[in-house]
């Protein structure tokens, strides 16, 4: 009598409330499963299910215990999927991370058309802006935008994102156009803090300290404060393209190359990948396309073509 048979045992006469039904569930007598739930019992020296003439239910013990042995019993299961069947079929459970703009605008909607066509996947999807640790923090994937730091994590390209300066209608009309990036420090600049200087602004390899009324950890705001006419913004073009199409931001095209940030799919290096990552992972490259999708008819061709 395994270890495991007598946790199986005890998960679902746990789960079903019953040794009868826990017993036809598992094809087995129920005498079969009432001495698998003993033996346990025996081995923990712990009383986990209190018996009586009517019904049954977990004593403190039990309660603590069923948590861990179902997440056992779930882990066995996601680790059979992975290593057999899972480097074939799209099954058991996907854990993405990406970040919180982004991810709210064109990963969210990738995933829920993943899980229509893959109905047996299970998604937990957590956006945020920190960097997460992928094994320690148990993720299949997360997606990054921006440079890479050095680990023993595979990367894989899926498409880019041009940083855009852009401003209200209304802010340059009252204070002009800039037309070379030496312009910008005699402007009201929005900036992104994050963890490095946002009083710095990059340009290709050149770089130009700017100031302004607002800084912000959080992309959405400044574009909110761009169209309320407080400045310039420099923004990613996946979070102003709509602003430019309603015509409440204008595109700067200075005198430089445009700087682009490439997006990444991060994943642990595996001999197996399993299909529920690379299905998913080819899924966002071709949705998102190059040139990826919004950027189409932004107008920024002249300065994308130097």
């Amino acid at each position: 009598m395994s270890r495991l048979d007598q946790l199986t045992a005890f998960v679902k006469v746990a789960e079903l409330g019953s040794y009868t039904r826990a017993a036809e569930a598992l094809d087995l007598s129920r005498t079969r499963v009432s001495r698998q739930v003993m033996a346990l019992e025996e081995t923990l020296g712990a009383r986990l299910i209190q018996r009586t003439t009517r019904r049954l239910h977990l004593t403190d013990a039990g309660e603590r215990y069923l948590t861990h042995a179902q997440a056992i019993l779930l882990a066995l299961e996601e680790a059979a999927a992975d290593v057999g069947s899972g480097t074939h079929t799209v099954s058991g459970r996907l854990r993405i991370n990406g970040p919180m703009s982004f991810g709210t605008r064109y990963l969210a909607p990738q995933v829920a058309q993943f899980m229509q066509a893959h109905p047996a996947l299970d998604v937990r999807l957590d956006l945020n802006d920190r960097r997460v640790d992928l094994l320690e923090e148990g993720y299949d994937v997360a997606i990054r935008i921006g440079s890479l730091p050095d680990s023993s994590l595979i990367a894989r390209r899926l498409a880019r994102c041009q940083l855009v300066l852009c401003a209200s209608p209304g802010y340059l009309a009252q204070h002009g156009t800039p037309l070379r990036i030496e312009d910008l420090t005699q402007h009201h600049c929005l900036r992104y803090r994050s963890g490095q200087n946002s009083g710095d602004w990059r340009f290709g390899q050149q770089y130009v300290s700017v100031t302004g009324p607002l800084e912000s950890n959080n992309g959405d705001m400044l574009t909110h404060a761009a169209e309320a006419g407080l400045g310039i913004a420099q923004q990613p073009s996946f979070l102003i393209h709509e602003s430019i199409h309603r015509g409440h931001l204008v595109p700067l095209l200075l005198d430089l190359p445009p700087t682009y940030l490439d997006i990444h799919a991060l994943y642990p290096a595996r001999r197996f990948l399993p299909a529920k990552v690379a299905h998913f992972i080819d899924q966002l490259a071709d949705a998102w396309g190059d040139p990826p999708i919004w950027e189409q008819g932004l107008g920024l061709s002249r300065i994308s073509q130097q």
